[in-house]
């Protein structure tokens, strides 16, 4: 996940990572015409995206973990408990994101620490015993949208070390090449970076399902990514929070979206906005015959409830009539839809991503 400072850069001081994002403002449509489009391009990109994903895993319902966990450290119960794998299957989940900050686990000569690396292994092991889909996400955006060059150095030995560790093994697991590019990397920088990383996945696991992402900028550069015509294998994601000044009002590590709210979401503008920028991505996924992953969205606490409920269900709706797979940001700390104190899902929250079934 990214946010933003007052225009631009967002700095966590409460352990959350350094964002870099900026609220999209596009072309309003009337409700009617978002009617329109969800319910007929629902018709063509299921079609488009059965076609693209034949032989890729459905993602399908997913939620982010343990990007600020101890576990990485040999915590236990920090807060993540790995027995919370059976409650987010038994809610409806089919799959989870792994927020891994590999680089802080490098040594000399960028060698990942093994320690750390079998604390991964297990991860991975308990997430496939519950049913679900695992997908190893990079997740260092901080060091990468501000340092090209140093990202790229490190980014290469990290794939290279994982794949050639999970060569021939879990044959669920799905890789993901970076969490949200951008900031000082252009797509051109972007496009060589990724290109380069899927050379090295692909040399010891050429049918491996990976996800590569959009740059993550404010207009959703999709039309940039420059992806190998025969690896079939791709799902590319994308992360949606805007209106930033919705989605992170009363944020307390920044300065500006700390004093903003209550400001509500869910007028027909307001859906129509996020409707052009979905429709966006499905035209290009539509013509390149490739499936999408709403890898992130979310809405911090401090949002008025019933518009926070709005938000996800409205995004987590149209994610799922358009065909794609998707993320909620994310299971606990903040933006959290799991109470750890009391072990317990937030049922608003939840309702919202996965309505109860009739």
């Amino acid at each position: 996940m990214q946010a933003c400072a007052a225009d631009r850069f967002l700095v966590s001081t409460n352990g959350s990572k350094m964002r870099a994002i900026r609220a999209r403002w596009t072309r309003s449509f009337n409700l009617a015409a978002t009617a329109l489009f969800l319910t007929s391009s629902c018709f063509h990109a299921h079609g488009a995206g059965q076609a693209a994903s034949r032989d890729l895993p459905k993602l399908g319902r997913g939620i982010n973990i343990l990007g600020y966990d101890g576990i990485w450290e040999g915590g236990r119960n920090a807060p993540f408990r790995l027995d919370n794998l059976t409650a987010i299957k038994k809610a409806g989940f089919s799959h989870v994101r792994i927020n891994f900050f590999g680089f802080k686990f490098m040594g000399e000569g960028n060698v990942l620490d093994e320690i750390v690396l079998r604390r991964l292994d297990v991860v991975i092991e308990e997430v496939l015993a519950r049913n679900l889909i695992p997908v190893v996400d990079e997740h260092d955006t901080h060091v990468c949208q501000r340092d090209v060059s140093g990202c790229g150095e490190k980014l290469r030995a990290f794939w290279r070390q994982i794949a050639e560790r999970y060569a021939g093994k879990y044959p669920a697991l799905v890789f993901e090449v970076l969490n949200e590019p951008g900031g000082q990397m252009t797509s051109a920088d972007w496009n060589s970076l990724l290109n380069e990383c899927l050379e090295i996945i692909r040399r010891t696991n050429p049918a491996r399902p990976v996800i590569a992402a959009v740059l993550h900028t404010d207009d959703i550069p999709v039309d940039d990514l420059a992806l190998p015509a025969e690896d079939r294998n791709l799902i590319v994601t994308f992360h949606y929070y805007a209106p930033i000044r919705f989605t992170h009002q009363g944020a307390p590590w920044s300065s500006t979206f700390s004093r903003i709210g209550p400001l509500d979401w869910g007028s027909p503008d307001d859906e129509a906005k996020a409707a052009a920028d979905f429709r966006k991505m499905n035209l290009w996924a539509e013509k390149e015959r490739r499936p999408v992953y709403l890898g992130e969205f979310g809405v911090y606490e401090r949002a008025p409830s019933d518009s926070r409920a709005r938000y996800l269900s409205f995004m987590a709706r149209s994610a799922d009539r358009l065909g794609w797979s998707w993320a909620y940001w994310q299971f606990d700390h903040d933006f959290a839809a799991f109470d750890s104190t009391r072990q317990a899902w937030k049922p608003d929250i939840l309702r919202s991503l996965i309505p109860p079934q009739r």
